[in-house]
């Protein structure tokens, strides 16, 4: 899965498209969802140790268990209610994709994204708000969203994922 993730950074699209043709289930997909979800919970540690030393009324574990309950219980909700948009859209304008598709580009582009996400949680955390946490912020943002409009792209240009 690391290798994917390195060669998402080259070719977005036909790195989805190799893992849509190796079969991929509803529970690859999902396990690729609560990677990327675990990994974000992680990012956020450095920038809570930050805020829990500067103001000391919320303790660390508070700050831990609010990200915990956001990134692993309500975010994985949030993608798969995103998910079927982009789908809905290109429906309309003729897109042949499946809704599998559209929610493994989704997944797979955070799960994808999340080092860039990871990196910017540790500015965030050594280094604090400013010019550098914006930068690695954008830089993670863009990546999210090249790779999720790589993938949809893949699966919408024809319905043989292959």
């Amino acid at each position: 899965m690391t290798s994917d993730i390195a060669r998402t950074y080259r070719a977005p699209g036909r790195v989805l498209r190799e893992r849509l043709s190796r079969g991929a289930t509803e529970a690859h997909a999902l396990a690729i969802l609560l990677a990327a979800c675990a990994l974000m919970f992680v990012a956020q540690w450095p920038r809570l140790s930050r805020l829990a030393f500067e103001d000391p009324t919320i303790p660390l574990q508070a700050r831990l268990s609010g990200a915990l309950l956001g990134w692993l219980f309500i975010m994985p909700l949030v993608f798969y209610l995103i998910a079927p948009l982009p789908r809905l859209i290109a429906r309309l304008l003729g897109g042949q994709g499946t809704w599998f598709g559209a929610r493994l580009a989704l997944f797979w582009a955070a799960l994808a994204a999340a080092p860039l996400w990871l990196l910017n949680g540790l500015v965030l955390g050594f280094i604090g708000p400013g010019p550098a946490a914006t930068l690695t912020a954008t830089i993670a943002g863009l990546a999210f969203a090249v790779f999720w409009g790589a993938g949809l792209w893949q699966i919408e240009k024809s319905r043989d994922p292959v």
